[in-house]
């Protein structure tokens, strides 16, 4: 006997129909054919657009028929399509009424917001044909990938260390000797650099299908071409790896690609996080192109003034409206597919402010798709990191409604690490917060909240942040306008590269000072692609447009710093050794276990007293290794001394219990190989009573 589902009940030309399933949106195999379901409030009429891959023009365009709709969903099953071999997309007819927020053009076609591939754009840089008449071309995928028995990690979040990387530039650039350079097979290449780094989760700026060609232009002074968006932050299709990003994207073969990626790395125990963009889409305001939900639903899925202009709180022309429940499924639905289908570990949201306004643009005390996120099932064990501000002025960080899931990127711990760094005054008491993982923006929600970083992919790199006062963005075409003025940065005395040995041995002494404070903080850190070796933006901190050496990671710098790659990678190798820098909840000062000491004991040059004077550029502070996660592991005694003066200072040392000394882990001030020593090979200190602390220089001793 054969199901009934399977049996045509309509035909248009030579295809055989019958009513879809209105669930899921998007494209689905249902048997014997094809599932297609569209949400539009608004339109009149909606019909199904057929193509053969690459045709210039459709081989179908199919009506639904009336019968087909269900509410604000139009859905039917197309049976006999060869789906390797099509691409589809969509034509709405509706209003024109820009004051109501209808932008209806069937002279359009539009991409399906569910397309699960995307075609058209399937080799990175390739100059698109702007006269196509359906640029962006939603396809079909088989979901047959073998991942054994492979899922998420699940690695305790106190126990990460992330690594903020560009998928292009990490490769891209000729000395990184990969055979794929600037795709997801090159980071496979690259997963023994990662471990032996000691990263166990990259971050992965936007992955999603985006055009680097929007907003692309020449350099009016040299003639160079500019990309416009470089990094991604501009989404043409939620679900939908970039074909650009795969080196088989041209077969059609990037969501394959990229599952091997993750597969691979999780194999090696490392996490695979998204940059997730939900605030906006490439599709502009009202001059922008229509690619998809602009023609699709305008007024349900972007906010709109109530003259029907579009609302800009992300600074890109649009803000998709995330707390329409409709929209808000749009999203649910993407990271489920995410965290299911590719078995992504977490999602860093841009701008995520944005995500808690309502549809006019005010705050909401209790956003609903904050809190959706936060309880979703599927969802249970992603992290969830905001980036808990906006380009609106909506500025949350310590106060992004949390629901006890969300961490943040700590904006405050960047800038007071960068001032303190640099020797500025009035910052140890604001030091003291920052290394326990703020306790005063997160007192409730634990140390795991505070995701710490100094350096990411805007801004300067680490190397230019010791070598640099002002910002050099003059090769962006923009006279030098863009781009944050506010970097905190020093460099040492002299603006940019420098002969002068001694400005030199000061800004690798200064990187190994901030890479140090970075992973002995309390929270958890995210280091940026390259600053281990010392990657250099020659001073711009505004890359966005750049598919160049200005991006691309060059390897040779492993060589020219491996003094710097050796520290790091050390230091990285204390943080995992030493449960007493991880805690997940706030350290208090007190002694809970009966040690004789407090979990965080504080001092300067003089131990048990810290000068938390105006004028003050010195801290140190002590971990009491019983109280390591609340006392339920054992750890070493942890002693780190922070010297931002231009003089060396002695620090008299704290005693430890009976039969224990302290032992020399790092020190900033020394050469090598006296900088850094492997954990478990730390020497012991000739003088137990105290250390001299060379000038801009920081030192860690074990107690043990």
């Amino acid at each position: 006997m054969q199901r009934v589902d399977v049996f045509p009940t309509h035909e248009h030309q030579e295809y055989k129909l019958r009513p879809g399933k209105p669930f899921p949106f998007g494209a689905t195999l249902a048997p014997g054919g094809v599932n297609f379901s569209v949400y539009s409030s608004h339109a009149t009429s909606c019909s199904l657009v057929l193509f053969e891959k690459g045709a210039p023009e459709p081989k179908a365009e199919i009506p639904f028929p009336d019968e087909f709709r269900i509410g604000n969903v139009y859905s039917m099953i197309v049976f006999d399509l060869d789906i390797e071999a099509i691409e589809y997309g969509f034509r709405l007819d509706g209003p024109w009424d820009p004051q109501e927020g209808h932008r209806f053009d069937k002279s359009k076609i539009l991409m399906d917001p569910y397309a699960k591939a995307i075609g058209g754009r399937d080799v990175w840089g390739q100059p698109p044909d702007w006269d196509n008449v359906y640029q962006h071309r939603a396809r079909l995928v088989y979901d047959d990938f073998d991942w054994d028995d492979d899922r998420p990690l699940e690695i305790p979040l106190e126990d990460l260390v992330i690594y903020e990387m560009h998928v292009r530039s990490f490769t891209k650039h000729e000395s990184s000797g990969v055979r794929f350079p600037g795709v997801f097979a090159g980071i496979r290449e690259k997963i023994p650099y990662l471990k032996e780094l000691g990263v166990n989760c990259i971050e992965l700026l936007p992955i999603y299908e985006f055009d680097e060609f929007e907003h692309s232009r020449e350099d009016p002074k040299t003639g160079r071409q500019l990309v416009g968006n470089y990094w991604g932050y501009s989404t043409l299709g939620f679900f939908a790896p970039k074909a650009g990003y795969a080196a088989t994207g041209k077969l059609g073969m990037q969501v394959d690609e990229f599952k091997a990626l993750v597969k691979e790395l999780h194999r090696n125990g490392i996490e695979v996080f998204l940059d997730v963009v939900f605030n906006h889409t490439a599709e502009g305001n009202e001059h922008g192109p229509y690619i998809s939900l602009k023609g699709i639903d305008n007024k349900t899925y972007y906010m709109l003034t109530p003259e029907g202009y579009y609302f800009n709180f992300s600074g890109t022309g649009n803000t998709l409206n995330c707390n329409n429940p409709v929209v808000r499924n749009m999203v649910l639905d993407c990271l489920r597919y995410w965290a299911s289908e590719y078995h992504i570990d977490g999602f860093r949201f841009d701008l995520a402010s944005i995500l808690g306004r309502d549809p006019w643009g005010a705050p909401l005390s209790n956003p609903p798709l904050l809190e959706s996120l936060a309880f979703d099932p599927v969802l249970a064990k992603c992290k969830l990191i905001a980036e808990a501000w906006d380009a609106g002025g909506l500025y949350q960080v310590g106060s992004f409604p949390a629901y006890g899931r969300w961490a943040e990127w700590n904006g405050k711990y960047r800038d007071s690490i960068r001032k303190f760094l640099k020797g500025d005054i009035g910052m140890v008491g604001e030091m003291a917060q920052r290394l326990q993982a703020s306790p005063d923006l997160y007192a409730t929600r634990g140390a795991t909240a505070s995701i710490n970083f100094i350096t990411a992919h805007d801004g300067f790199t680490l190397n230019d942040l010791v070598s640099y006062n002002e910002k050099h963005n003059e090769a962006n075409g923009e006279d030098n306008r863009d781009g944050t003025n506010d970097n905190d940065s020093w460099n040492c005395g002299w603006e940019g590269p420098t002969d002068d040995p001694g400005i030199n041995a000061l800004r690798m002494r200064q990187m190994k000072n901030a890479m140090t404070m970075l992973l002995i903080s309390q929270g958890v850190p995210m280091i940026l692609m390259g600053d281990e070796m010392g990657r250099t933006q020659f001073g711009n901190n505004n890359t966005y447009c750049h598919d160049n050496e200005l991006n691309w990671q060059d390897w040779a710098l492993l060589e020219q710093n491996a003094e710097l790659f050796r520290y790091v990678k050390t230091m990285l190798a204390f943080r995992h050794a030493h449960h007493a820098l991880r805690n997940r909840w706030h350290l208090t000062g007190t002694d809970t276990v009966g040690s004789g000491y407090a979990d965080i004991t504080w001092h300067g040059t003089q131990a048990w007293n810290a000068d938390w004077s105006g004028t003050s550029r010195i801290l140190a502070f002590m971990l009491c290794g019983k109280h390591a996660h609340g006392g339920q592991r054992e750890d070493n005694y942890i002693y780190v001394a922070m010297n931002m003066h231009w003089d060396s200072h002695w620090f008299e040392l704290p005693g430890l219990s009976e039969g224990m000394q302290w032992h020399a882990a790092a020190n900033t001030g020394a050469p090598p190989p006296e900088d850094i020593w492997q954990p478990g090979e730390e020497p012991l200190l000739e003088n137990q009573a105290g250390i001299l602390v060379g000038d801009r220089s920081v030192v860690v001793l074990v107690g043990k």
